[in-house]
């Protein structure tokens, strides 16, 4: 009897001892839970502070063309300062409150008035009351020359379009002395809560010459600096072997 009782406790314990090993192995259902939801929670955290950033304080843009040459060519990447002139509010005409204001010589991303939902980016030119004109290609500001050792010019010939016209409601020449071109325009005067932007490729840049002036709402920010650049067209893995190494972390002004 006493040895039937020995071999009795001996496969009980043998029992107990693989359940507890089984317990011990195995994840609970609830803690398999509480792990799923800790990594959601961590995902949403992550996701809605990369909007905030984004909506709030800085965004990356491309450039894809070649208008603001050779201050910025095709294939720069940029982060964009969005809280430099007061980002908007989705959904609101709001605005938060803007850390500095937009200055003459600003280079500038923007919404244009004749594409509403495309970014552009331009050189701030004319200021609210400015009055701007261009003589073959020299720029006027209040009635004075513009020293602009950033500007490109190819020297191809003069272009008149007949969306320039729109120049004639701001002008001071009436009737048909008013016939705006590409290299010679003005004298207008910028109006209050509006902005006149120009690109550095003068010669090659579909700018407020063809469609006019920037609302102050408009305006989405300043460029702090090239995060990344390389030279399109030099094969199909060009991103990766065509890297402009000069230009990352460069500043834009």
């Amino acid at each position: 009897m006493a040895v039937m009782r020995e071999m009795h406790r001996s496969v009980a314990g043998r029992a107990t001892g693989h359940s507890q090993r089984s317990t011990s192995g195995a994840r609970a259902p609830g803690t398999k839970r509480h792990w799923a939801w800790e990594w959601i929670k961590s995902f949403l955290i992550a996701f809605g502070l990369f909007l905030v950033i984004r909506t709030f304080l800085v965004e990356a843009f491309r450039i894809p063309t070649g208008s603001m040459e050779n201050t910025l060519l095709v294939g720069d990447f940029l982060l964009v300062n969005k809280a430099a002139f007061g980002a908007g509010v989705p959904f609101t005409d709001m605005r938060l409150p803007a850390l500095a204001q937009p200055r003459r010589g600003d280079i500038i991303v923007f919404v244009p008035p004749h594409e509403d939902g495309k970014n552009y980016v331009k050189r701030l030119i004319g200021m609210p009351g400015d009055t701007l004109g261009m003589e073959n290609g020299a720029l006027f500001v209040n009635g004075l020359p513009v020293d602009e050792p950033h500007v490109r010019h190819s020297g191809s010939s003069d272009v008149y379009s007949a969306g320039m016209f729109w120049q004639c409601d701001y002008s001071a020449t009436i009737g048909d002395a008013c016939r705006p071109t590409r290299d010679n325009w003005g004298p207008l005067v910028v109006p209050a809560g509006r902005y006149f932007m120009l690109g550095d490729n003068r010669d090659d840049s579909e700018d407020s010459r063809y469609w006019g002036f920037v609302p102050r709402e408009a305006i989405k920010g300043r460029p702090l600096f090239i995060y990344y650049s390389f030279e399109p067209g030099a094969g199909s893995a060009s991103w990766l072997t065509a890297i402009r190494w000069h230009r990352l972390g460069s500043r834009v002004h």
